[in-house]
């Protein structure tokens, strides 16, 4: 299922709502540890996980260059928001009866042409995150799969912007 972009008055707020049956700690540990986030997420990087801690962004092209990126709220097992660019993203996670919600919250400043783009990875990235508390690892980015995402999300974006 796609995410929903809804228009506030200075932003746009877009949600990925993803039920999985695992346990709280169970997506924790993916979401937390860069032994597993890195298999989803290959350039984010857990330098310091505490509120007002940092992330790296590795630009993974063998030069070790990254951006760095302030951890903005943080709540054990909860919440895990940081800056992306001009814009922010958080990770909520509560208990269900079948195991736990997750849900992504982009606010994305300004809808440019590379809006589509980054919540086509975003996508992307929460399949290989569900794939991998299933048992399966992607050895490799699905281009394919974003390239569909990436097609999905400009038509969503034209029409939140008419």
């Amino acid at each position: 299922m796609l995410a929903t972009i809804k228009k506030q008055s200075d932003c746009h707020v877009v949600t990925y709502k993803r039920p999985l049956p695992h346990s709280v700690d169970a997506v924790w540990k993916v979401i937390t540890t860069n032994e597993n986030l890195q298999k989803w997420m290959s350039n984010l990087e857990i330098i310091d996980l505490r509120q007002d801690g940092k992330m790296h962004f590795n630009m993974n092209d063998g030069t070790g260059t990254y951006e760095e990126i302030a951890i903005t709220n943080y709540a054990e097992q909860q919440v895990l928001e940081f800056e992306w660019g001009q814009d922010r993203v958080r990770f909520e996670l509560s208990p269900t009866d079948n195991g736990s919600l997750l849900l992504l919250i982009e606010t994305v400043q300004d809808l440019t042409d590379h809006t589509p783009k980054d919540l086509a990875g975003w996508h992307i990235c929460l399949d290989l995150l569900t794939d991998l508390l299933n048992g399966v690892e992607h050895q490799s980015f699905p281009l394919e799969d974003w390239q569909q995402r990436f097609n999905e999300y400009k038509n969503l974006i034209a029409d939140v912007r008419s």
